[in-house]
């Protein structure tokens, strides 16, 4: 007896949407309605509302159709059942066809409604699991929290990149992910989402379970409930540790080359002193009286040698933290290694120091975003050019820090207005005749990792052309490891 119910289960599931089951349904729900109105003395008196929970039934789990079907057989039934004369299909008096027609009327419109609360629900509830199979199977990492900070979810791609599993991380605090140093910018995060604030996606870096760090791409928003109130907070997460070793290895080839565009100018500003360090060690072998004078001499032509060697060895090696560094210094140990190639070109270089001023961040990367600068403005310039250069306190009146401004104008063939929104953008040069498009997608970069800001202005028609590039570094700010 078992076996066949289990069969006849089956055998309904597979076939629940055929019409042959569908429409013994509906009739089976009218028979059903009628053995309770004849059975119970209590329903004996209550057969249209029977009836009509008949016709909701089958429009609630078969469909509009059988659920038509099913007000037919329901009214006919009220006729033969409930409508005098009784047991016949005639209809006595007006009164008695108004109630059954209404009938047929509130059954129709009443399966039309329960259908289309069954349909919503159904669509409804397919979005559900589709999103939820969505979040589940994302390749970035989406986690939720409650309004505390508590985890409430954790999908699959949120085990592979921080090493916790579903279990683990409910019930975790999201502090937990971040590391020491960043638990502030946490905490500022939950209370400008609870307040109703956005935070817009940003690269930062977290903690994985065995204590390595990552760096990830972090989108955060709110989580809202029907009525708008704030119930939560949702985390989107993405590993661009690939993505940061990429860029990490052309920002490296990119000063690599530009060490390399330095090799004429530290030529021709080496050999000058060695030269003299040959003539003076020729004099103090053959004139010992004043031996000692050269020999000093040389000793001052060497020391300039290794001061050269010094300030190159600066583009390609990294400091392991930032230190303080005089931007104006910088400046000018940037035009003495150019200098050759300035006085080469006769182009004039205008200098404005106003009141020194230390910074802190890397003096390599520094010295290359300026090397940057130079170059393409010598290369924009004709022979007799003009170059300005300024550094000076100042202050960024969009978030009212102190820093320091530094200014490189030239009066070169300038660049064509269309041209001025790609030139940030990597591999992207407007040189004929070479460039790797790279150097000032990497001075951005630099710019941005000191917490500053480059803009440029240039003019390429006209009788006066000429390109400024204006940089603001604050004097203070915490350099991200992932910036």
């Amino acid at each position: 007896m078992f076996g066949i119910g289990a069969n006849l289960k089956n055998w309904i599931a597979r076939n629940r949407y055929s019409a042959l089951v569908q429409y013994l349904g509906a009739a089976l729900a009218v028979w059903v309605a009628l053995s309770c109105w004849a059975l119970s003395a209590v329903l004996h008196r209550h057969l249209f509302v029977l009836l009509l929970a008949a016709v909701l039934f089958t429009a609630r789990f078969l469909g509009f159709g059988p659920a038509v079907f099913c007000s037919l057989v329901s009214t006919a039934c009220l006729d033969f059942f409930a409508v005098p004369p009784y047991f016949s299909f005639r209809i006595g008096t007006s009164a008695d066809l108004e109630r059954l027609t209404a009938f047929l009327a509130i059954s129709v419109l009443a399966a039309s409604l329960a259908r289309q609360k069954t349909l919503a629900e159904s669509r409804a509830d397919r979005t559900t699991r589709e999103m939820a199979a969505i979040v589940e199977y994302s390749c970035d990492a989406i986690y939720s929290s409650r309004p505390d900070g508590t985890i409430t979810s954790w999908n699959r791609a949120a085990e592979r990149l921080y090493g916790y599993t579903a279990e683990e991380a409910v019930g975790l605090p999201v502090a937990r992910l971040a590391p020491p140093e960043r638990r502030d910018e946490l905490e500022r995060n939950l209370a400008l989402l609870n307040g109703g604030g956005h935070v817009a996606s940003y690269r930062t870096e977290r903690m994985r379970k065995d204590g390595t760090r990552c760096p990830i791409l972090l989108s955060v928003s709110s989580l809202r409930n029907a009525r708008g109130k704030i119930v939560g907070t949702s985390a989107i997460a993405r590993d661009i540790s690939a993505e940061k070793q990429s860029e990490e290895a052309i920002r490296r080839s990119e000063k690599l080359a530009t060490a390399g565009r330095l090799a004429a100018s530290i030529a021709h500003e080496i050999n000058n002193p060695l030269e003299a360090v040959v003539n003076l060690l020729y004099l103090a072998r053959h004139d010992s009286s004043h031996a000692m004078e050269y020999l000093t001499q040389a000793e001052q032509e060497v020391g300039r040698v290794a001061r050269l060697a010094q300030q190159t060895l600066g583009f390609v090696r990294d400091a392991s933290s930032p230190g303080s560094m005089d931007p104006a210094a910088i400046m000018d140990e940037i035009l003495q290694l150019y200098s050759g190639k300035l006085a080469g070109r006769r182009i004039c270089v205008t200098r404005r120091y106003r009141s020194s001023c230390q910074i802190g961040g890397y003096s390599g990367e520094l010295r290359q975003l300026l090397a940057n600068l130079l170059v393409n403005a010598v290369d924009a310039m004709a022979d007799g050019g003009s170059l300005q250069v300024r550094v000076a306190t100042g202050r960024d009146w969009s978030s009212g820090r102190e820093g320091i401004r530094i200014t490189v104008a030239d009066n070169g063939s300038g660049i064509a207005r269309d041209k001025l929104r790609q030139i940030f953008e990597p591999f992207y040069t407007t040189k004929k005749d070479g460039g790797t498009g790279l150097g000032l997608w990497v001075s951005r970069g630099i710019v941005q990792k000191h917490g500053g800001s480059i803009r440029v202005r240039s003019r390429a028609d006209g009788r006066a052309t000429g390109t400024v590039f204006l940089i603001f570094l604050p004097q203070q700010h915490e350099i991200s490891r992932v910036a």
